[in-house]
């Protein structure tokens, strides 16, 4: 298992989306977190798990899909820690600038 890192503009982006989660799913509030603890798991036991993130300047970036709330978590496997790199809605095409 590794450990996971979450940089600053991911977790400006988490939160962000976490905020606005909570205020608009009243029906479901904590399927945001939910379903990005799971994915946290994920990546730790599995880093090489998510597709191949494509278009993007940095290498070995994958990507996961948080399929119940439409998010793509992007990350890299690194020597000592998965680093969480950004968290993208699947709603604004293509993906972030990485």
């Amino acid at each position: 298992m590794s450990l996971v890192k979450v940089t600053r503009r991911a977790a400006t982006q988490i939160r962000e989306a976490a905020q606005w989660w909570f205020e608009n799913r009243p029906a479901a509030p904590g399927a945001f977190r939910d379903a990005l603890d799971q994915a946290f798991t994920l990546i730790s036991h599995q880093p090489e798990i998510g597709a191949e993130a494509t278009n993007l300047k940095l290498i070995g970036v994958r990507r996961v899909h948080l399929s119940r709330v439409r998010y793509h978590l992007y990350y890299r496997a690194r020597p000592s820690r998965i680093e969480v790199l950004a968290l993208w809605h699947t709603s604004r095409g293509k993906g972030p600038a990485l």
